[in-house]
């Protein structure tokens, strides 16, 4: 898998789809997920309709540079965030959500691109939204998935999806390919998939099993605060895709993201949650195709 210099300090591991003479889509994924959280099938398909999809891992992810120097301890950043230490919270992080997403145009700039279509899904969204407020003039179209505007009163968990999702997974890989299963608890009612959540989560561990670099992207998410002042000065063609059954981020993420970015469009998908599921590829395909063209 290609592996590029993006800055001094940082490669990123990427693989991409299509006919690179097609209009660029980057996708950019969430928080501790590697590229392999857009599937294949999904890209090869999105693909097929006439795009250049490029996927990648964020850093301190995947196969990309992973930032060992700086360990942070997950229960004491919550502890200092908790308790409103925010001098400490920082001095514990060594990013935030801007260099993420310089990241991602690092890529772009890397594969000679100089503008792309760019969706983000969940902290995805937030470093998708990052790079079209930071750099208008190389973000085509912007598509937020899942995501928010990191206003504290929007988009929040429900305690039983945050349990989960801050519960250490195992470290072996037959529990951490069985824990997977716990995802289904912000997954679409309908459609959400334990066999698919373990089969990720086996491909995941033997890719790379990295859990340290959760508690530094947390806290870039944490640390980067509010867009919402920024996002209304948007003028960057956006689609906000949310699933109404998403419980790791409310819907109210997505509704006030929409809110914001002036003549953005929403679409809310029912049977979704915080996932893509296969059943609803040929809508969401349909729609990033759509803002894309």
């Amino acid at each position: 898998m290609p592996n590029v210099v993006v800055s001094p300090e940082v490669s990123i591991a990427y693989e991409s789809f299509g006919d690179p003479g097609d209009p660029p889509v980057l996708l950019v994924m969430g928080f501790g997920a590697q590229l392999l959280g857009w599937h294949e099938d999904f890209c090869r398909a999105l693909a097929d309709r006439g795009r250049y999809v490029i996927r990648y891992d964020n850093r301190d992810c995947g196969l990309s540079t992973k930032f060992d120097e700086h360990p942070v301890d997950m229960g004491e950043f919550i502890a200092a965030v908790s308790s409103g230490d925010i001098p400490a919270a920082l001095a514990m992080v060594p990013y935030r959500l801007s260099d993420m997403a310089d990241d991602g145009l690092g890529l772009l700039t890397a594969l000679g691109i100089d503008r792309a279509h760019v969706v983000g899904a969940s902290m995805g969204g937030m470093i998708a939204q990052t790079m079209a407020l930071s750099s208008p003039d190389r973000v085509l179209t912007l598509t937020s998935m899942m995501s928010s505007t990191g206003e504290s009163e929007y988009g929040r968990s429900s305690p039983e999806a945050q349990a989960a999702l801050f519960t250490p997974k195992p470290a072996d890989r037959e529990g951490y390919v069985a824990a997977a299963e716990k995802e289904l608890v912000w997954a679409s009612k309908r459609y959400g998939d334990a066999a698919a959540l373990r089969e990720l989560a086996a491909a995941s561990h033997d890719r790379s099993f990295y859990p340290a670099g959760i508690g530094r992207q947390l806290g870039a998410m944490v640390l980067s605060g509010s867009r919402a002042d920024a996002l209304r000065e948007l003028r960057v063609p956006t689609l906000v895709i949310h699933g109404l059954d998403d419980t790791l981020i409310d819907p109210s993420g997505g509704k006030r993201t929409a809110e914001l970015v002036p003549g953005a469009e929403l679409l809310l998908i029912p049977d979704m949650g915080h996932d893509r599921p296969r059943e609803l590829w040929p809508e969401l395909i349909d729609a990033v195709v759509s803002h894309t063209g």
